[in-house]
């Protein structure tokens, strides 16, 4: 199928599809060409797609889906207008999946150009009853879910390890596609999509959600010189992605924040880590140091006795207190006449403390659940042909970084004997 391209493609291009499915044979075709025609005209793009499903006769199963897609190039129209509908699918149907699941059907009852049209998962009990849940129609593959039907974009919620696979074949097809974190297994994976994003024009953006925490976009802005970071995520031990460490389950999330905030090249990593209840390490601790100077502290467990998830960070004249699961932020400023009131702007009002020339604030937080904030952004990327907010360099970057952290924690083992005494 045909789906949404960027804005310095020229020509016309047409794509038709036929599929058929015989259950009584147990066998499946497909049948695809496309036409492409060169313009020396620059132009934007515009979809219309044609699709007809011819129901089975009686005493038959067998079905046939005859789909064509026009995509038209004219000047001055932008590709996929406001009024266009954006049809979605969601691959992978665990508790991730789910969610995304849940917010595009949220999504496309407050808005008609925005729908969800299909569920994708190995597992098609889930599948199904994920699709009945929403309004869509559930499928055992990709492969299948494309040869259905028109797919603008799509949410990657499988396992990691399967990401790289999933997104490969959905770009290829012209789909943009939001990739839950971590972008991939390994930094050459992220580097083939990134490939592959270029070569098919797809937008990609990758899910780091704390990026659009409240608390966070309210931190931003009051970022200066951040010299020390102190960071906790402590979550209490279940079964759910065992199948990658702490590192890659929880720490990430931070490692891709404090990034953000500090904007430097990381000099130094040293970590220490353990497997507690699984096979794969499930605490652990780092310490970063950037080029700038800037030194960061992480601790991330999911065999904690309670759940924690906090940031605070110092720089010159302020203290920061983050809690992403409330939401909150202070800020503790020694204040100067000269910082005073652009602090005061910034903050939006203060609060006594006992130290006079210490005032505490607490800017102004708009609340919003942090997956509708992530995919509104990625649907706006897709329909503008925009930068995400959170693009593919940046979760390379905390992929890479992330691995980093892997290693030294492999390197300390060693060096402890801590792996041998594990082994016993």
């Amino acid at each position: 199928m045909v789906s949404p391209r960027s804005q310095t493609e020229r020509g016309w291009s047409v794509g038709v599809a036929i599929s058929a499915g015989c259950p009584i044979l147990n066998a499946h075709f497909a049948f695809r060409v496309g036409f492409s025609f060169e313009s020396p005209q620059p132009f934007t793009s515009k979809l219309t797609h044609y699709q007809s499903f011819v129901e089975p006769g009686p005493g038959s199963r067998a079905g046939v889906i005859l789909s064509v897609a026009i995509l038209s190039n004219h000047p001055g129209e932008t590709f996929l207008s406001s009024d266009s509908q954006l049809q979605l699918a969601v691959v992978g149907a665990g508790a991730f999946g789910k969610n995304h699941a849940r917010v595009y059907h949220k999504l496309s009852l407050e808005d008609s150009s925005v729908r969800l049209v299909a569920v994708i998962d190995s597992d098609a009990a889930r599948a199904a009853a994920i699709a009945a849940e929403f309004g869509a129609r559930a499928f055992t593959s990709v492969t299948e879910a494309l040869a259905a039907g028109t797919i603008h974009a799509a949410s990657v919620a499988v396992p990691t390890v399967h990401h790289f696979a999933v997104a490969r074949e959905l770009m290829q097809a012209g789909v943009d596609v939001l990739i839950e974190k971590p972008l991939a297994s390994t930094v050459a994976e992220a580097d083939e999509i990134a490939a592959i994003a270029q070569q098919h024009s797809c937008i990609v953006q990758v899910g780091h959600l704390e990026r659009f925490n409240p608390a966070v976009r309210a931190t931003a802005p009051l970022i200066t010189k951040p010299m020390f970071f102190e960071v906790h995520r402590l979550s209490i031990f279940t079964p759910r992605s065992l199948d990658v460490d702490v590192v890659l389950d929880l720490m990430i999330h931070d490692l891709d924040v404090v990034l953000s905030l500090v904007k430097s090249p990381v000099r130094e990593v040293r970590a220490v880590g353990l497997p507690i209840l699984s096979e794969k390490v499930d605490i652990a601790n780092v310490r970063l140091e950037f080029e700038s100077g800037c030194i960061a502290n992480l601790t991330a467990s999911r065999v904690s006795t309670e759940r924690v998830r906090k940031l605070r960070f110092f720089q010159p004249h302020q203290y920061i207190s983050l809690d992403y699961g409330r939401q909150d932020v202070l800020a503790f400023t020694v204040e100067s006449d000269a910082t005073a009131s652009v602090m005061s702007q910034l903050l939006g009002g203060s609060e006594p403390t006992p130290n006079p020339q210490i005032r505490m604030s607490r800017p102004s937080i708009e609340s919003e659940e942090p997956l509708l904030a992530e995919i509104k952004a990625f649907l706006r990327s897709v329909r503008e042909r925009s930068t995400p907010v959170v693009p593919l360099e940046d979760g390379r970057r905390a992929l890479a970084l992330a691995l980093q952290v892997l290693e030294s924690i492999a390197e300390h083992s060693k060096r402890a004997g801590l792996t041998k005494l594990m082994a016993d």
